[in-house]
């Protein structure tokens, strides 16, 4: 095994889903801190590394690899001592991955960053109603995803839990789970809150990300 350094930062959810994977598979990492606010992202050192110049990025044994969905397969397949979170049956696989795409093209990329990168880069204080919306709409279809399941794909744990619980952590006072209207995500969010690596991997920089949205946004109009 040659050694895993992950590039990220905390308060970013696809880096959290990368720290959930490395933390239920046991690997030991070397974590470096990008200073994002500062440009160390875009510095060309970084761009050789990853010329999309985003975190998280997976360095092992001098190569790299970016994209948490990307990342988090990778060490599945090339770690993982059975196929349990990341399943080689064909069917059973699919559904992963559908909840995976769902995660980075729903949850991450039309909900979370959509609110984030206006408040936190452009100091935006008011977020449209409409957005908000749009993770209850999202809510539902998780719950509907659950099903009489406790986990995303079924009775066990897999990637796309997650991936997926890096964002809805994040959401804090947003968009709060209506326990009436979405037990089953509600209680699925406490069962994953309950593995022993969930706060540090995940817990405290999705805290990070809520008290800074928490502090920016003024107004949901």
């Amino acid at each position: 095994m040659g050694k895993l350094v992950l590039y990220g930062v905390d308060a970013s959810p696809p880096v959290r889903a990368c720290k959930l994977t490395l933390a239920a598979l046991g690997l030991q990492y070397e974590y470096k801190l990008v200073k994002l606010l500062d440009g160390e992202h875009r510095t060309a050192e970084f761009e050789r590394k990853n010329p999309q110049h985003t975190v998280p990025v997976l360095e092992d044994d001098g190569q790299y690899i970016w994209d948490s969905h990307a990342i988090i397969a990778y060490l599945v397949r090339r770690y993982a001592k059975d196929d349990s979170l990341y399943p080689k049956d064909f069917l059973k696989r699919a559904v992963v991955d559908q909840r995976l795409h769902f995660e980075s093209g729903v949850l991450f990329q039309g909900c979370l960053r959509n609110i984030a990168l206006p408040v936190v880069y452009d100091n935006e204080s008011d977020v449209p109603r409409a957005k908000i919306d749009a993770i209850y709409e999202a809510y539902d279809f998780l719950e509907a995803f659950l099903g009489d399941e406790p986990y995303m794909c079924g009775k066990t744990i897999t990637l796309a839990d997650f991936s997926i619980v890096s964002s809805v952590s994040s959401f804090g006072d947003l968009a709060p789970i209506d326990g009436a209207k979405n037990p089953k995500l509600k209680a699925w969010l406490a069962r994953i809150s309950q593995l022993s690596y969930y706060n540090q991997a995940n817990g405290y920089g999705a805290k990070m990300l809520i008290d800074i949205l928490k502090e920016k946004i003024k107004r949901i109009v």
